[in-house]
């Protein structure tokens, strides 16, 4: 197929534009590089040295003879570029991976929810809006978020995407519905992620635009089989209070033996995933689009397992040694909650999962102490608090 990676120079958006691409099909990355001027703003690099998007592609076409077209786009405020892409490039199918995608980033204050919501709704709809102007076919494959179910403990597997609910009507008679699972979401991100969701509903159903929507848990790991052909290729590493996901920041302290930061009591429960999972599903879900039909959002959860924070920091504690300190949790969120989640219809598309325990978290801890030099120890706290109740309960903690 024809792919156009949305956001294919970020975390995710990276390595799955190098597997498509490596997996047979003609890949096209549109991206404005905002991530990398994040980075500026912040005042923060990722662990591992990124190379800049010529060098990457450059690389990657000298490594495997195959082209990975760049087109840098905005797509959340370039709507007449976003189309001119549609109709020229006429692709059979769109990864999106071009949103804003770190909860403490999006609550760092107004000004940055407000961009979160700015640029993230925006660029969804825009993708929307352009695929059916410019009557173009395209199968939408979105990477959303677990966390637009929320986290609290529920007593059940949560669903993929829908509910089948039943209730009376005005006779007395039951009325049987399938129904969006009710969002709940802990951030802003998890919000635009949640708001995403209304808009596939509504162009799927008025306008048969066919979507696959990916509830993906936490992130954990930074390479594939990809991008270790060539240190050019090295994906990011994010260990920042913003950026960082839980795991590789854990990692990360690890390896340069910094004490595992566990926020409150560390007794939230989240669902994991390794990066090269994470590849293979966007894979899977792309070439699968013959099970989407137009009226229908198809939603996945793209989870491998789940884990309560608290026993991933003593995990890495029994594997390298690691010290664990418990901080004050600047998100408004329950102390404890159990979560379980269906992922049956990756499973039945072959989706056999990397777990913890099969070894990938100590090359993730070597990546880490190989570029240890890089790292800043001032950015690993997070600083982002969800209000100013929690703002003043970690301060005077």
């Amino acid at each position: 197929m024809k792919i156009v990676v949305v956001g294919g120079d970020g975390f995710c958006g990276w390595p799955s534009a190098l597997h498509l691409s490596r997996s047979g099909h003609e890949v096209v990355i549109v991206d404005s590089l905002v991530r990398r001027q994040i980075d500026d703003e912040l005042g923060v690099q990722s662990l591992t040295p990124i190379a800049n998007i010529a060098q990457r592609l450059d690389c990657w076409r000298e490594l495997t003879g195959q082209a990975i077209e760049f087109i840098q786009l905005d797509v959340a405020h370039d709507y007449d570029g976003l189309l001119a892409v549609l109709r020229h490039q006429a692709p059979e199918a769109i990864v999106h991976f071009g949103e804003q995608r770190a909860a403490p980033y999006s609550m760092k204050d107004s000004a940055h929810k407000r961009y979160t919501v700015d640029n993230n709704v925006n660029a969804t709809h825009n993708i929307l809006a352009a695929i059916v102007e410019s009557e173009s076919a395209a199968h939408l494959v979105h990477l959303g978020t677990m966390g637009v179910y929320g986290y609290d403990t529920a007593p059940f597997n949560l669903p993929e995407g829908y509910l089948t609910v039943s209730f009376p009507d005005r006779h007395g008679e039951p009325v049987v519905r399938e129904i969006l699972y009710p969002t709940r979401p802990g951030s802003i991100y998890h919000l635009t992620k949640s708001m995403d969701q209304l808009l596939f509903q509504f162009y799927a159903r008025n306008d048969g635009v066919r979507i696959t929507d990916l509830h993906q848990g936490i992130v954990w790991g930074t390479q594939t089989e990809e991008t270790r052909l060539d240190e050019r290729l090295v994906n990011r590493f994010d260990y920042d209070g913003d950026f960082g996901t839980v795991l590789n920041r854990f990692l990360m302290q690890a390896a340069i033996g910094y004490p595992l930061t566990v926020h409150g009591t560390g007794g939230q429960t989240r669902a994991f995933i390794n990066l090269q999972d994470t590849v293979r599903c966007i894979r899977l879900a792309v070439e699968s689009v013959d099970q989407v039909r137009g009226g229908r959002v198809r939603i996945m959860n793209q989870i491998a397992e789940t884990h309560r924070v608290r026993d991933l920091a003593q995990l890495l504690q029994r594997l390298v040694g690691a010290e664990i300190e418990y901080v004050g949790n600047p998100r408004a969120e329950s102390d404890e909650n159990d979560l379980a989640a269906d992922n049956d219809q990756l499973v039945a598309l072959g989706f056999t999962p990397i777990l913890l325990e099969e070894g990938l978290l100590q090359e993730s801890v070597e990546i880490a102490t190989t570029y240890a030099e890089r790292c800043d120890l001032f950015r690993i706290p997070s600083v982002s608090f969800w209000n100013r109740e929690r703002r003043i309960a970690v301060t005077r903690s």
